[in-house]
């Protein structure tokens, strides 16, 4: 009997190592990808450069390599226009008007000028402060009760009340709905606070980000911003001078955030002017598309989706002397899993029912524009697309324990994954950050919008471990930072393992008879009958 259960321990004990030496080498493969993807040479692959195009390319002859067919527009392409904008900083300005008299805010220190919608060489209108600017109906909440907003800038603190829903937040909170909704009480722009909780990267850092150019899609049926003639960005430690007069004072106004108490409306005694000088101009950039066929007669021609985004910010504003954003862990991991689940389920020849379709989209950082192009004007019957399995910065810095997962509760979907990952001893974590309004925040949210169950992931934590502690570091330095390179710590054996539950995932929705459904109780369900 010793000798029996010492044996089966020895058994075990080899799968296991043979499993953990398999994963070693499927994450150097995958980090392979990475090393040409987040190079110096492809200057940060900002949408639309020679960088970007390169890594295109790169991800097309890959598909091919893989033996994928092609299911893009042009080969393996889907090309996608956009406009660009880009601020002269030298020749603009904003200020406080307050008792006829002009009050010069700093650029980059005070605040920062947004270059979405309508934006006016010259602005100057009435401000009111609206709490968090949200009108959500399906919770009777309305910061806009009782405030004239017509004709006016709308200051809001970003964030929700605690008291909604973290989805339906999100979801509002979004910019083409919010401005959907304050655009139809007669405003004219926008100014937001930013919250000192929910910011994924220091102010010193994000106002870096004004000198980078901005993009919309060329096509102005997709342009949500419409009539948008001002946005600005607040320093929330720089946000008194916007309260001047009052009664109120930005500590107060976080407090009450803080304490989930109601916030404060009230008109401004001053009027927000700008003047904007901008140059324009056009680029092509490139979605990238490839299909692996589905088997069953019946269900072939419907389409499990996987994204991940190619792009990133490209070269920006030195920091300790970098100025070239390689976008490693955003998004090259990304594009990196989608390159590997490819060729294992090519290489596997699994037959599957459905066909599984694979789009490295473009744009994302300029506001899941690719996606949205895509989801508009897909490759293949957009009604047949039965779900999107997203993979953005999923962050591989520790060992895979626990995997959080965005849209857990919204759909099938959740179940799938719940399944495939304890099948590799993962356990399964809701999204730990609502407030972060994560869920809307990456390509996923572009096929939702189309009634297309989906979901996005992150390496999981417990409160107070270690883990946490590297995620929180990670975002602080290197999120958008030169520093998100090819010289970080990176478990590359967590990633493969990662791309292993994808896989499965995939497989798994691709198989099953019936499509992905979303929740009875899921408020993205909506979508789907419109």
């Amino acid at each position: 009997m010793k000798l029996r259960s010492c044996c089966l321990a020895i058994a075990a004990a080899s799968v296991l190592l043979a499993a953990t030496a398999d994963f070693d080498a499927q994450g150097q493969r995958w980090w392979a990808h990475i090393r040409f993807l987040a190079s110096d040479d492809l200057q940060g692959r900002d949408t639309g450069s020679p960088g970007h195009l390169k890594a295109a390319h790169y991800v097309a002859g890959e598909f091919e390599r893989f033996g994928l067919k092609p299911a893009g527009t042009s080969g393996y392409l889907q090309p996608v226009q956009f406009n660009v904008k880009q601020i002269v900083e030298d020749q603009s300005s904003l200020a406080l008007v307050r008792n006829g008299k002009t009050e010069p805010l700093t650029l980059g220190d005070d605040a920062t000028l947004g270059l979405r919608g309508d934006i006016q060489e010259n602005t100057e209108a009435g401000a009111v402060f609206a709490g968090y600017g949200l009108r959500i109906p399906e919770k009777n909440y309305d910061d806009l009760a009782g405030l004239d907003v017509r004709d006016k800038i709308v200051v809001f603190l970003a964030g929700g009340p605690a008291s909604i829903p973290g989805p339906l937040k999100a979801h509002y909170s979004s910019g083409g709905e919010r401005w959907k909704y304050l655009k139809a009480a007669g405003a004219v722009g926008t100014a937001t606070i930013q919250n000192p909780k929910s910011m994924d990267i220091p102010w010193a850092r994000a106002r870096l980000s004004r000198f980078m150019p901005s993009m919309s899609l060329a096509d102005p049926s997709l342009d949500e911003s419409q009539g948008l003639r001002l946005a600005v960005t607040i320093n929330a430690e720089r946000a008194g001078k916007f309260f001047e007069g009052t009664g109120h004072t930005v500590a107060q106004i976080l407090a009450d955030d803080d304490n989930h108490r109601a916030l404060p409306h009230f008109a401004l005694p001053a009027s927000i002017r700008a003047h904007v000088q901008l140059k324009k101009w056009q680029v092509e950039s490139q979605n990238v598309a490839a299909l692996v066929p589905g088997t069953d007669p019946k269900l072939r021609d419907e389409y499990v989706v996987l994204t991940a985004h190619l792009d990133h910010v490209g070269v920006g504003q030195p920091i300790n002397g970098d100025k070239i954003y390689n976008g490693a862990m955003d998004d090259a991991s990304g594009i990196a899993s989608l390159l590997e689940i490819a060729r294992m389920l090519h290489e596997s020849n699994a037959s599957l029912r459905r066909s599984v379709l694979f789009v490295a989209v473009t744009g994302e950082e300029k506001g899941l524009q690719g996606s949205r192009y895509f989801s508009t004007h897909p490759t293949v019957n957009g009604k047949s697309i039965v779900a999107d399995i997203n993979m953005d910065m999923f962050l591989p810095l520790h060992a895979l324990h626990y995997l959080e997962v965005q849209g857990l509760g919204e759909s099938s979907l959740g179940d799938d994954i719940r399944a495939v990952a304890g099948d590799q001893g993962v356990e399964v974590q809701a999204d730990k950050e609502p407030q972060r309004n994560l869920f809307i925040r990456s390509d996923q949210y572009s096929f939702i919008r189309r009634g297309i169950p989906a979901l996005a992931f992150k390496f999981g934590y417990l409160p107070g471990s270690p883990e946490e502690k590297l995620h929180k570091d990670w975002l602080h330095d290197r999120y958008h930072a030169p520093s998100d390179d090819l010289n970080q710590p990176v478990d590359k054996a967590a990633a493969a393992q990662f791309n292993q539950i994808i896989l499965a995932l995939a497989e798994r929705v691709a198989n099953q008879p019936g499509r992905p459904q979303w929740k009875a109780d899921s408020f993205f369900r909506r979508f789907a009958s419109e």
